[in-house]
């Protein structure tokens, strides 16, 4: 397969649920080399939902049952919340066959658990976006098991590639990989929102302070994840001895701001833990 996947062959691909996460992936798919060649196939229990993104993507066909979505695709995309899986599954073990590729995003649905319900043999693929895959700047956690082969992969980074970074990691990092990204864009927003209004307590205009925040907090981020120097030295490197940011950084670290952190990061892991335990005593 080339870069952009420019001489795959198309395929066949279904969304079911095309909501905030599903949507999101969706239209970054769509707008890309391979998803423009490729057939898409969406269905939605709200209808009005699934009508609004085919007018937003008048290239995708819109299908009448989860079933018939299920019989056309080659790789489907099950973009549900955990609560509604249950009933999904059931009329998607009705047109499954082994060859097909399944990929998830329900927090808390195991592959074992979805396994239950289309066989031991079924390829599925489970993953953990992040919302900054409405402006293609997600990090997607997947996870697999076999009969899931590099092939398999493939087709999943070619749906998933445009929304933005993903990387495999073992499902049993899946709780905490909802701490590190899965919910971590709601903490840094917060952090976001502790700049602006401190400029606007110092009389900088609302919005004006919203660009300074974000495109500082961008700016980092795209340091870290360019530069190969470590955390630490990255830090180091603003903070002039004397100066003003070695001045903010040692009250931030005097009041415990590291360690607010990883209270938020453990209390979104716990309830990941919590949320699949439900699922599994509610199953037994």
């Amino acid at each position: 397969m080339e870069g952009a996947y420019g001489k795959a062959k198309a395929m066949k691909t279904g969304f079911i649920g095309v909501g905030n996460m599903g949507g999101a992936i969706l239209k970054s798919y769509a707008s890309s080399p391979a998803g423009k060649k490729d057939r898409i196939l969406i269905c939605d229990q709200n209808r009005q939902l699934a009508e609004k993104r085919q007018e937003q993507m008048p290239d995708l066909s819109m299908t009448d049952s989860i079933a018939d979505l299920v019989g056309a695709s080659e790789v489907i995309v099950i973009g549900v919340k955990p609560q509604g899986m249950e009933p999904v599954l059931e009329q998607v073990a009705r047109k499954y066959r082994p060859g097909k590729l399944i990929i998830s995003m329900a927090a808390g649905i195991s592959i074992a658990y979805i396994r239950k319900f289309l066989g031991e043999d079924a390829r599925i693929i489970r993953i953990m976006p992040n919302t900054p895959a409405m402006v293609g700047e997600a990090m997607i956690a997947i996870c697999r098991e076999e009969p899931v082969d590099d092939k398999d992969m493939e087709l999943a980074r070619r749906v998933l590639g445009p929304a933005g970074k993903n990387e495999e990691v073992d499902e049993k990092l899946i709780d905490c990989v909802i701490g590190v990204s899965g919910s971590s864009p709601a903490y840094t927003y917060m952090y976001i929102e502790g700049l602006v209004r401190a400029a606007e307590a110092n009389g900088m205009d609302r919005e004006k302070a919203r660009v300074f925040a974000a495109q500082s907090v961008l700016g980092a981020a795209k340091m870290v994840l360019e530069s190969p120097e470590s955390l630490e030295q990255l830090r180091i490197n603003v903070c002039s001895p004397g100066g003003t940011t070695i001045e903010a950084v040692q009250t931030l670290q005097k009041n415990g701001f590291m360690d607010d952190i990883a209270e938020g990061f453990q209390a979104a892991v716990d309830r990941s833990i919590e949320m699949t335990k439900e699922k599994q005593k509610h199953d037994h």
